[in-house]
């Protein structure tokens, strides 16, 4: 039988050689493996030859790991302008899976993996599961898209290397998921939170207490949460809600990992991943507990290195705690392309979050609806009733959600409460700001 996924004290015998790493053994190897990295992108990859070239270094420039502040960002618009193979430090004949993103804004962003770029992501995805609690012999319930989406299958192909059962349920079917997950007994499930959401509806629809199932631990990923969505997943299902990150550009799920016994942000593989966190107007390098833009330098990709690319994701680096090894970076409540700036006031939909989820009466789903009267941006929060909420209950959430949007944040807002199961649920990645403004003229 294996160990039940539970928090606690700290289990070390599940630490790898990396994980106990000394600090300067860590940064030997850091180091040795970026002066490698950048090696490898700038002698075959076009795209990094040019920009590395146009900011006047050179590989052998990085002697320390300061000096990676030298060398030039990558974005997003870079990926997609090397749609599809430009951006590829292998032939393609070394390409084992291709993964891209969805594209909705634009062309999509296309990542590869060779053979041993895809043994990396099973080991820190293995690492990653291990520190949520999961054990060898434990059965894990994917509820991850899979396809070109690196959840589903990223996510699996770790389950399988730590030596877990997997379920690959996908997205979607919920009223089957349900039935799965009461019939297949997993111990843990690694979904979006907002599709955990879904779910848990689903359990209470069906007249099933979801406290009463065989799982204890969530591992969330792919959007931002809150703590109280934490709370929220934590007391209605009796489980441990423990926070995953990943994007497709840097490698997938598992490049930073909560861990059970602590529940205090994210500790980054800092032997594959190299992070800094800098000032997302000016790019300046911002000291370790400063808040910033999180940027990634992938230390150990073969077929699509990247070199200090900006994620958007807003958090601050703190040092380790339960993987002392590895600094931890904040949980990621904010995007700095999820921010709306209405009438001069910056807000993230994290911060409505917090205050629906503590509002009685308003179930966890929520929607950012704006739009443009005259010349003045508005804002309307839509936020679904739970079942059996009185319409004195209704009408009091209205007040308070407003209040506390006034209060919290410092902008006005209007506040709609719809009923039950009105707003579109996430079998994926949750969309909460719909912009219905007119598009200015080209």
């Amino acid at each position: 039988m294996p160990e039940a996924a539970t928090g606690g004290a700290t289990d070390s015998t599940a630490f790898d050689d990396a994980e106990r790493l000394s600090p300067d053994a860590l940064r030997d190897l850091q180091l040795t493996r970026l002066r490698a990295s950048l090696r490898h992108a700038y002698e075959h990859v076009p795209y990094y030859r040019a920009a590395f070239d146009r900011a006047g270094v050179r590989p052998e420039d990085c002697r320390t790991l300061g000096d990676l502040a030298r060398f030039p960002f990558t974005v997003k618009d870079d990926l997609r302008a090397q749609y599809p193979f430009g951006m590829f430090a292998v032939p393609k004949e070394e390409v084992r899976r291709l993964h891209a993103s969805s594209g909705t804004t634009g062309r999509p962003t296309v990542v590869g993996y060779t053979e041993r770029d895809l043994a990396h992501w099973a080991d820190v995805v293995a690492r990653s599961i291990r520190a949520a609690g999961g054990r060898p012999g434990h059965t894990i319930h994917i509820a991850y898209g899979y396809g070109l989406f690196t959840g589903g299958l990223g996510a699996h192909y770790g389950a399988e290397r730590l030596g877990c059962t997997v379920v690959p349920a996908s997205g979607g079917m919920t009223g089957r998921q349900v039935q799965i997950i009461q019939d297949f007994r997993p111990e843990i499930i690694m979904v979006t939170p907002s599709y955990m959401l879904t779910l848990l509806d689903e359990f209470e629809r069906q007249g099933i207490d979801p406290r009463s199932t065989s799982l204890k631990v969530g591992i969330f990923g792919a959007e931002p949460w809150t703590e109280q969505m934490r709370r929220e997943i934590e007391e209605r299902f009796a489980i441990d809600a423990v926070d995953i990150y990943g994007l497709s550009e840097v490698m997938g799920p598992g490049v930073a990992q909560e861990c059970v016994e602590t529940k205090d942000g994210l500790h980054i593989w800092e032997d594959h991943f190299y992070p800094e966190v800098v000032d997302p107007l000016t790019g300046e390098v911002l000291p370790d507990g400063e808040h910033g833009e999180l940027v990634f330098t992938s230390l150990t990709k073969e077929a699509m290195p990247v070199v200090r690319y900006r994620t958007r994701d807003l958090t601050r680096l703190l040092p380790g705690t339960a993987r002392p090894a590895f600094r931890r970076m904040e949980k990621i409540t904010g995007r700095c392309d999820d921010m709306i700036i209405l009438r001069g006031v910056n807000l993230f939909p994290a911060q409505i979050e917090e205050i629906v989820l503590r509002t009685p009466g308003v179930a966890p789903h929520f929607q950012l609806r704006l739009t443009r009267e005259g010349r003045m941006d508005h804002l309307t929060v839509r936020a679904e009733a739970r079942p059996g909420a009185t319409p004195e209950a209704r009408t009091a959430a209205v007040g308070l959600i407003a209040r506390g949007v006034k209060e919290g944040i410092g902008v006005s807002v209007a506040v709609e409460i719809v009923d039950p199961e009105t707003l579109e649920r996430s079998v994926g990645k949750i969309k909460r700001i719909v912009d219905a403004r007119p598009r200015d003229p080209a």
